[in-house]
């Protein structure tokens, strides 16, 4: 066990997603807490933590990727969180989940600016 890993990868987890982040890691306890470590510990204490992209452009690049896999709603509304949590503008999620037509099909990014507008609702204009 890394314990160095965890400490960076849980301060990572609550920069970028706050509580959301927290919800996630709370609903795996009871099935898959080794899995929530994991999910600590390496997107966020190995990727999200290293040098050459700042927050901001990490989140709108997974916004995008999840957008593109068009299965992943309940991700792609935490990453929505995420990205405005680190500063992500309303237009900037709208601009990228659009990109994602081009690459991805209309379908993939329909579902995608309707996950952003719920979020959108839910949290408030920025």
């Amino acid at each position: 066990m890394n314990d160095e890993r965890y400490v960076r990868g849980w301060a990572k987890l609550k920069e970028v997603d706050g509580q959301a982040g927290q919800n996630v890691i709370d609903g795996l306890k009871d099935i898959a807490p080794d899995f929530a470590r994991l999910l600590i510990e390496f997107p966020f204490g190995d990727i999200y933590s290293r040098p050459g992209l700042d927050l901001r452009t990490r989140e709108l690049a997974v916004v995008a990727a999840l957008t593109a896999m068009g299965n992943a709603a309940p991700q792609l509304r935490v990453h929505i969180h995420g990205a405005r949590n680190v500063g992500c503008t309303q237009q900037e999620i709208v601009e990228v989940i659009m990109q994602m037509a081009v690459y991805a099909g209309f379908p993939a990014a329909l579902n995608g600016l309707f996950a952003a507008k719920e979020m959108f609702a839910l949290e408030g204009p920025q």
